[in-house]
């Protein structure tokens, strides 16, 4: 499989780990186009960028996408900032499901998601079920390579302000060496470690299946 010349497929490139994931796929080599869905424009201008501006609520039907060979995705929200449970719902899984079934008839074989620490379709937290849930229809797809990413509490600066976060990343900035053994995954994490990782995942491995990375093995794909 050639590593040159790919196009990806991004959707969340305007939240917290988009945005550096956009970044490192319009600086990588491997990548020669970058085709962006957007519900407004990003305010990048880049010869490898391609923004479609698209309505999320009828991602399935977008025929505007050309072929693609890889997808990342990054959209995500909290339940506050949505508004409602079926809100929360419908950004982070239906959206995400739609993008993933856009860039599979687009031709992509590899796949890669941030998901969240815990998700699990079976879990009594709505928040853990519906990461869980989004992760299964994704994977039963029929990519070659799905790589899902289940970072913890995400660092860095976001352009909308979540109280619960501000208050709580220095407390677990502060106590992440004392998370040691089963609790190193719960670590918070550098949103562009994260976004570094799902570029270097797709490009440096393409064994089949579907993988879970957590802090350790996110931390070593971005170093």
């Amino acid at each position: 499989m050639s590593l040159q010349g790919r196009t990806a497929l991004l959707a969340g490139a305007t939240g917290l780990v988009g945005r550096s994931c956009l970044e490192r796929l319009l600086e990588h080599p491997a990548y020669a186009r970058v085709i962006v869905l957007v519900r407004r424009p990003t305010g990048i201008t880049h010869d490898k960028l391609q923004e479609i501006r698209a309505d999320f609520d009828a991602l399935e039907g977008l025929s505007s996408v050309p072929a693609v060979d890889d997808v990342f995705i990054t959209l995500g929200t909290t339940i506050k900032a949505a508004g409602s449970r079926p809100a929360f719902s419908k950004v982070d899984h239906d959206y995400v499901v739609s993008v993933a079934k856009i860039g599979k008839r687009a031709g992509a074989r590899r796949l890669s998601l941030v998901s969240s620490i815990g998700a699990d379709r079976s879990s009594m937290n709505f928040y853990l079920r519906v990461k869980g849930e989004a992760e299964r229809d994704v994977s039963d797809l029929g990519y070659e390579c799905v790589d899902i990413l289940r970072p913890s509490m995400l660092l860095g600066d976001r352009t909308e302000h979540r109280a619960g976060e501000a208050f709580a990343a220095p407390i677990l900035r502060g106590v992440s060496g004392a998370m040691i053994g089963p609790l190193r995954v719960y670590r918070p994490i550098e949103a562009r470690d994260v976004a570094a990782a799902m570029v270097a995942g797709l490009v440096s491995d393409a064994t089949a299946g579907v993988r879970i990375r957590t802090f350790d093995d996110i931390r070593q794909l971005a170093s």
